[in-house]
C-alpha cells in the first residue's frame, strides 16, 4: 500500500488525456501537443528511461534551455517513478560534475548547445555509455541517443509501476551558503500540494493559459506548470535562450497568455520598450501577473498596472524548500507597499524566531519559519543541514522578517547575505572562493549593490597582497580570472579596492558584509 493517497503529475495528465484528449496540453513557439499526445509522449519517455536501465527510484539529469519537452520529462518521470535532477544551464563544468555524481545520475538529457560542455567532462560523470540523450535538431552526435528516437522506439503504455506520492520526484540543487550546492528533495505529494494551494489562493481556471518564462530547471517553473495542468489549462513554455522584451510581449499577444511569473528585472525591461512598440500589442488577455524572487518598487508596480490594464498584480514569497509561503494580494499592493503579504490559505501561522529559537514580538526582526504541506523532505546526503533547516514541524530558508500589527510580513534581510541578481540566487561565499584564488587577492568580500536592471549587481571588495597596485587593469584582471570557474551571472561586475584596516570586521576577524552593504546602499532604498 502507498503511504500517500495523493495523485501525482503523471496521473493528473493521464486523467486530462482521458477527459479532454483533444484540448491543448503544452505548447512552445515551435510545436504543440494535445493532452492525449502529451500523455503518450510522457509514457514513452518513462518507458524509454527504463529500457536504458533507469528505473523506479533511479536518478537522471536534464541540461537544457526552455523548451516544451521539459513537460514530457517532468510528467514522464512522475509516471515511471524516476527522480529528475534539473541542472541550471548557466552552471560551469565543475558544478555539473558535482551534481551528477552527488545525485548518482544514471542518464542525462542534453540539449544541443551543451553537448560540447558535457563531452569535455564525460570522463568525470557517473553516467554509463549509451545513456546520454540528445535533444535538438540535426544529426545525433556520436555517443548519444536522440530524444525523439527514444520516444519512437519506446512503449506508449502507462508504466507498470505504482508510484507513491510520498516518494521523491525532483532533486533541485540550490546554491549552498557555504561550499557545495544542496540537493533539495521534493516529493510528488509536497509539489502537488503547491498546485492545489496555488489554484485555491489565486483562483486558477480551466480557460487560463500560463506562460513559463523562468528557466524550466528552476523551482518557479515547476511550481507554475502543473498547477495549470491540474485544472486542464494549457501550458506555454517560452523557449527563448535570452530575454527579449519585445518578443515576450508579442508572444503574450499572439498566444493569448493569461498569466506569467516574472522577476522585477523582466518587468523593467518590458516597460522600457518604446511606446510605439508597447501600444501596438494587445496584452488585454493577461488576467494575472506575479512578481517573484526580488522586491518591487512602487513606481514599477504603478507602471505594470498602467500597462497591463486587465491584470491583477500579485507578489509572492516562497522557497525551493517550502513552496509558496506568503502572497501580497492585488488589493494590498499599495496598502502594504514593501510587504510580502500574509500566509497563503491552507498553511499554518509563520513563526518568527530569534537565535535561541524563541518567538519575537511583532515589529521585531527574526528568522522566518513556516509550516506548509509543501515542505521538502530533506537535503540529499546532508543529515546535519537537513536537521538545521527544521524546528519541529516548521522549516526555514534562512530569511529574516518582521510582522506588523495587521499580520503582514516584511522581508528584512537574507540571513546568509544572499544576493539576488536577475532573479537568480547567488551566495557570496562561492564568488569569494573563486575570485579570491587570484594571486593578487589577500582578502575579499562580495556583496550585492543596487542595480536598476538586475535588482542587485555583484561587487567584489578586495584587499590586495603586498606588491600589487590598485588599478582599473587589476580590477579587470580579477573579474576576468573568474570566467569559466563559476557561472557568468555569479561573476563580479565591479571591483573596489580597500586597505586591510578599512575592511569592517568582527572582533574575531570575520568580515561584516552588513556594514559593507550599508556603505554601498541596499536594494529597495
Amino acid at each position: 500500500m502507498n503511504i500517500s493517497k495523493w495523485t501525482h503529475a503523471g496521473t493528473i495528465l493521464k486523467m486530462n488525456a482521458l477527459n479532454y484528449p483533444d484540448k491543448l496540453g503544452w505548447q512552445d513557439k515551435n510545436q504543440e501537443f494535445s493532452f492525449k499526445e502529451w500523455d503518450e509522449r510522457s509514457c514513452r519517455f518513462a518507458n524509454g528511461l527504463k529500457d536504458l536501465g533507469v528505473g523506479h527510484k533511479d536518478t537522471f539529469a536534464v541540461l537544457a534551455f526552455n523548451r516544451g519537452e521539459w513537460m514530457d520529462i517532468y510528467a514522464g518521470c512522475a509516471k515511471g517513478g524516476q527522480l529528475v535532477v534539473p541542472i541550471m544551464f548557466r552552471l560551469a563544468g565543475p558544478d555539473i560534475e558535482y551534481i551528477t555524481n552527488h545525485s548518482e545520475c544514471k542518464a542525462i538529457v542534453v540539449e544541443a548547445p551543451f553537448v560540447e560542455l558535457i563531452d569535455s567532462i564525460k570522463d568525470k560523470l557517473p553516467i554509463p555509455e549509451g545513456n546520454y540523450i540528445y535533444m535538438g535538431d540535426g544529426p545525433v552526435p556520436d555517443g548519444y541517443v536522440g530524444y525523439e528516437d527514444l520516444l519512437v522506439k519506446s512503449s506508449p503504455d502507462e508504466p507498470d509501476v505504482m508510484v507513491d506520492s510520498a516518494d521523491i520526484w525532483v532533486i533541485m540543487y540550490t546554491s549552498g551558503t557555504t561550499g557545495r550546492p544542496k540537493g533539495v528533495m521534493r516529493t510528488h505529494e509536497s509539489t502537488v500540494a503547491q498546485y492545489y494551494l496555488n489554484d485555491i489562493n489565486m483562483g486558477v481556471r480551466p480557460d487560463d493559459k500560463v506562460m513559463l518564462v523562468m528557466p524550466m530547471c528552476h523551482i518557479n517553473s515547476i511550481f507554475y506548470s502543473f498547477a495549470y495542468t491540474l485544472v486542464s489549462a494549457p501550458v506555454f513554455v517560452y523557449n527563448m535562450v535570452s530575454f527579449d522584451p519585445q518578443d515576450l510581449l508579442t508572444t503574450i499577444a499572439n498566444y493569448k497568455i493569461t498569466f506569467t511569473s516574472l522577476v522585477p528585472t523582466h518587468y523593467i525591461m518590458l516597460l522600457a520598450l518604446p511606446d510605439d512598440i508597447k501600444n501596438n500589442l494587445d496584452v488585454s488577455c493577461i488576467r494575472q501577473l506575479l512578481i517573484s524572487s526580488a522586491p518591487a518598487r512602487k513606481d514599477l508596480k504603478v507602471a505594470i498596472m498602467d500597462y497591463f490594464k486587465n491584470a491583477e498584480l500579485w507578489e509572492a514569497y516562497g522557497s525551493t524548500e517550502g513552496g509558496l509561503v506568503t502572497l501580497l494580494r492585488p488589493e494590498d499592493q499599495f496598502k502594504k507597499l514593501g510587504s510580502i503579504g500574509k500566509e497563503i490559505f491552507g498553511t499554518d501561522r509563520i513563526r518568527i524566531l530569534d537565535d535561541e529559537r524563541n518567538e519575537v514580538p511583532d515589529g521585531e526582526v527574526g528568522e522566518l519559519f513556516y509550516r506548509t504541506p509543501m515542505l521538502f523532505k530533506e537535503y540529499l546526503k546532508e543529515p546535519e543541514k537537513s536537521k538545521e533547516a527544521f524546528e519541529g514541524e516548521w522549516s526555514s530558508a534562512g530569511d529574516m522578517v518582521k510582522r506588523d500589527e495587521d499580520g503582514y510580513y516584511t522581508l528584512v534581510d537574507r540571513k546568509a547575505n544572499m544576493i539576488i541578481t536577475g532573479g537568480e540566487n547567488v551566495y557570496p561565499s562561492e564568488v569569494e572562493s573563486a575570485t579570491g584564488a587570484h594571486e593578487a587577492v589577500r582578502d575579499i568580500a562580495v556583496i550585492g549593490i543596487p542595480d536598476d536592471k538586475w535588482g542587485e549587481a555583484i561587487k567584489a571588495i578586495v584587499v590586495l597582497n603586498d606588491g600589487y597596485e590598485e588599478s582599473e587593469e587589476m580590477a579587470k584582471e580579477i573579474m576576468e580570472f573568474t570566467r569559466g570557474k563559476i557561472a557568468g551571472f555569479k561573476r563580479p561586475k565591479s571591483v573596489d579596492f580597500v586597505k586591510d584596516e578599512e575592511m569592517p570586521r568582527t572582533p574575531t576577524g570575520k568580515i561584516l558584509h552588513r556594514i559593507l552593504r550599508e556603505q554601498y546602499g541596499k536594494w529597495g532604498e
